[in-house]
C-alpha cells in the first residue's frame, strides 16, 4: 500500500489544461489551488477566477458536478506561493516554453514542502532538462506528467522520469493517477513527444503527404481513417482542427528542432496546407475554420488546390469499404494490391506506421505494449501498431513493409530493425504475449462519477462517447 496521500494540489498555471487539470481534480474531491499571474487589473488572482468560472461553462463539461468548482482556490505567484507547502503534489501546467518553465520554478521552488512531488505537464519538452535546473534535493521528486485534453475524457497519462527520479516517486504518482483519477497510464522515455503524440503526429504528417499523393480530399481522407479503420471517428483531419491547427504546428516543431538525426526527419516538414491555413488565422474549430469550415448548417471542407471551401461529404468508396471489414491478413493484402487509389492510401499510411513504430521503438518505450496502449488511450485507436500488425501475420506484413522500404516507396529509407526478422519476436508471430496483451496500466475503477467503470476497455463509455461529440 503506497503511503503517498493527496490532500491537496496545485496547479500551476489556469489556462485550458491547467484549469482542466484542475477540475478533474476536485470531481474526485480533492481540493486544488489554482495558480497563474497576478491580474494588472481587478483582483490579485483574476486570471485564476475567471478560468474557475469558464469550467461551468464549457461543453461537454469538465467538472462531473458544477458546484465542485468550490473547491478550486484561485491563487496568484505574487501573494500566495505560501500556499505551496500545504500541497501533496504540484502539477506545473503554464505554457510550453522552457525558459518560462525554468524561471517559474526558481520562484517556486523555496515554498515546496521536502515530500511533495513536482510534475510537469509539458506535451514534449525535455523533463531532464527542466529537472537539471532544480535543486539536487528536489529532483528524485521531480517528473513529467502528461495529460490528453481534455483531462476528464481521455484516458491516457503518460509518465515520464528522468535519471535522478526516485523510482518510488513515479510509482507513488501512478498509483495516485489510476486508482483516484481513474486513468490509463504508460510510462513513456524522456524524448520528444513521448510517445503518443510522437507517433500520432508522425502519423498525421504521413496521412496528410499520402492524401496528397494520391489525390484524395479531406472528406475522404476522414471517412477512411476514422471508424472504418479502427480509429476516432474524427478521421485525421477533422481531429487535427479539434485540437487547433497551431497546436499541431507546435508538436511539429518539437520534432523538427529535436530530431534532425531521425531517419524520417524529412517527413518532420510542416505540410505547405497546413502553413497556408495557419498564416490566414484558421486555426481550427476554436475559430470556426480550419480543415473544415461551418456556414450555417452545412459543413464545407477545404480544396487545398482553390484555397477555398467547398462543399464536403465525400465517403470511401464501396470497394474499399468492403476490404476494410475483412479480417486483418485479409484486409491488408487486398489493400495492397487492389489498383484503387483509396486502398493504395491506406495500404501506405499503415505500411508507414508499422515501419515508424519499429524504427523508433527502442527510443520511445520501455516496450511495444506501451505504444499500442498510448495510442488507444490517446488517439482513439481500436488496435494499436503493433497489434495490428501481429493480427494481420507479422512475418509476412514485415516482408511487404520491407519491400516497400527497398523500393522507396516508403517514407524514409532505414531498414526494419533485425529484431523484426529474427529472434523471439520472428519465432512467435509477433512482439505480444497473450499474457502481455491482458495486462494494463490502469485503475479498478475511477472515483469521479463521471467515469465510474470497471470495464477492460480503454475508454469507458460516457468518456470516449462525450470526446466523440466534440468532433
Amino acid at each position: 500500500m503506497s503511503r503517498f496521500q493527496v490532500r491537496k494540489v496545485a496547479v500551476l498555471g489556469a489556462g485550458v489544461m491547467g484549469a482542466q487539470i484542475a477540475a478533474h481534480l476536485v470531481n474526485v474531491k480533492v481540493p486544488v489551488v489554482l495558480f497563474d499571474l497576478p491580474a494588472k487589473e481587478g483582483p490579485k488572482s483574476g486570471i485564476a477566477l475567471k478560468a474557475i468560472e469558464n469550467l461551468k461553462k464549457l461543453k461537454p463539461s469538465p467538472l462531473g458536478v458544477a458546484e465542485d468548482a468550490a473547491l478550486i482556490q484561485p491563487a496568484n505567484y505574487e501573494e500566495h506561493l505560501a500556499l505551496l507547502g500545504e500541497c501533496d503534489l504540484v502539477i506545473e501546467a503554464i505554457a510550453e516554453r522552457m525558459d518560462w518553465k525554468l524561471d517559474l520554478y526558481t520562484k517556486i521552488v523555496p515554498h515546496v514542502a521536502p515530500h511533495t512531488i513536482l510534475a510537469s505537464n509539458t506535451s514534449g519538452l525535455s523533463i531532464t532538462r527542466l529537472s537539471a535546473a532544480l535543486p539536487e534535493s528536489l529532483q528524485p521528486r521531480f517528473c513529467g506528467i502528461h495529460f490528453f485534453n481534455p483531462p476528464r475524457y481521455m484516458s491516457l497519462v503518460e509518465l515520464i522520469d528522468t535519471p535522478t527520479t526516485d523510482d518510488r516517486v513515479l510509482d507513488e504518482l501512478e498509483s495516485f493517477v489510476t486508482t483516484f483519477l481513474g486513468k490509463s497510464v504508460v510510462r513513456a522515455k524522456d524524448t520528444p513527444n513521448f510517445i503518443a503524440n510522437r507517433v500520432g503526429i508522425a502519423g498525421m504528417l504521413a496521412t496528410i503527404k499520402e492524401a496528397e499523393t494520391f489525390g484524395l480530399s479531406v472528406d475522404v481522407v476522414d471517412d477512411l481513417t476514422g471508424k472504418k479503420l479502427g480509429r476516432a471517428s474524427s478521421g485525421t483531419f477533422r481531429t487535427a482542427d479539434v485540437v487547433g491547427l497551431d497546436t499541431m504546428a507546435h508538436v511539429i516543431k518539437t520534432l523538427q528542432d529535436n530530431l534532425a538525426d531521425d531517419p524520417f526527419y524529412p517527413s518532420y516538414a510542416t505540410p505547405p496546407v497546413l502553413s497556408a491555413l495557419i498564416a490566414k488565422g484558421a486555426l481550427g474549430q476554436k475559430v470556426g475554420a480550419g480543415f473544415y469550415k461551418k456556414v450555417g448548417k452545412d459543413i464545407l471542407r477545404l480544396d487545398p488546390a482553390k484555397q477555398d471551401y467547398v462543399p464536403g461529404g465525400g465517403k470511401a468508396d464501396e470497394i474499399v469499404a468492403r476490404m476494410l471489414k475483412k479480417p486483418p491478413a485479409e484486409r491488408l493484402k487486398l489493400l495492397r494490391e487492389s489498383s484503387n487509389p483509396q486502398a493504395q492510401f491506406l495500404w501506405a499510411i499503415l505500411r508507414d506506421a508499422f515501419h515508424y513504430a519499429a524504427v523508433h521503438l527502442e527510443d520511445i518505450a520501455d516496450n511495444a505494449r506501451d505504444v499500442d496502449f498510448a495510442m488507444r488511450w490517446g488517439f482513439g485507436m481500436q488496435q494499436g501498431p503493433f497489434e495490428l500488425w501481429q493480427a494481420a501475420g507479422w512475418q509476412q506484413v514485415a516482408g511487404w513493409v520491407q519491400d516497400d522500404i527497398d523500393a522507396g516507396k516508403a517514407l524514409a529509407k532505414a531498414p526494419l530493425p533485425a529484431w523484426v526478422f529474427d529472434g523471439p519476436v520472428a519465432e512467435r508471430g509477433g512482439v505480444h504475449t497473450p499474457e502481455a496483451r491482458g495486462r494494463r496500466r490502469a485503475g479498478p475503477s475511477c472515483r469521479a462519477a463521471c467515469c465510474r467503470s470497471t470495464s477492460a476497455s480503454p475508454f469507458p463509455r460516457a468518456c470516449w462517447a462525450a470526446v466523440r461529440s466534440m468532433h
